[in-house]
């Protein structure tokens, strides 16, 4: 799906979004910009799980992202999706929207949680996704092999180097959704609303229930 958004924010068409079991997928589309497309599969999967993690912090926030997450399945699901992805796709939904309805009139917090799990999950595995298939071995087919291409086989950019950049970003994306998640956790938030919290708040690491190491050089 980042593939498809980074498409139709650069000006592109897409025709069909697949998904197969090996937990690849193909976005074929016509247009855009190639350079922002190509990287939005692994980056994209990254971001997602940061904005996840952050969203977590609240009830209607953590509604807000599994609603949109929602509406996301569903929409791709008008692109020519194979079977695989029709069947992932609106079991995802169902049970993402099972816990929607759980929280609101059932019992709360468990959406927050379910949240988080989402954001983790698609964070952890984007750095293991980037690691394993980009920089312990690369292919031809790759995203990064692309890139490599779009900069015309500059030695700077080869696709494991690209690799290892893409998964600088992706734990920097994991690292900024933690930071986030942890000012919204803090005592100074708890009475405040998540956007006052978030760019409003003054917020150290200075835990008083926690003893930190003395290190003596």
């Amino acid at each position: 799906m980042s593939h498809a958004m980074a498409c139709w924010l650069t000006g592109g068409e897409v025709h069909a979004i697949e998904v197969y079991e090996n937990a690849g997928g193909v976005t074929k589309y016509a247009g855009g910009c190639r350079c922002i497309i190509a990287p939005a599969g692994y980056l994209g999967e990254a971001f997602w799980g940061m904005v996840f993690v952050v969203l977590s912090g609240g009830r209607k926030t953590a509604t807000f992202a599994a609603s949109g997450l929602v509406l996301a399945l569903l929409i791709s699901l008008c692109y020519s999706p194979n079977r695989t992805m029709v069947y992932l796709n609106l079991c995802y939904a169902v049970f993402t929207l099972v816990f929607i309805f759980v929280e609101w009139f059932a019992f709360t917090p468990i959406l927050a949680f379910v949240t988080l799990l989402y954001g983790v999950f698609l964070g952890t595995y984007a750095v293991a996704d980037i690691f394993a298939h980009l920089i312990m071995h690369t292919s031809r087919r790759s995203d990064a092999y692309h890139m490599y291409q779009e900069t015309g086989r500059c030695v700077c950019c080869q696709p494991k180097c690209i690799g290892v950049q893409w998964m600088i970003w992706a734990i920097l994306f994991q690292l900024t959704g933690i930071w986030f998640a942890l000012i919204l956790m803090s005592e100074e938030c708890q009475n405040s609303g998540w956007f006052e919290c978030i760019f409003h708040s003054k917020f150290d690491l200075d835990f008083p229930n926690i003893d930190w190491p003395e290190w003596n050089f």
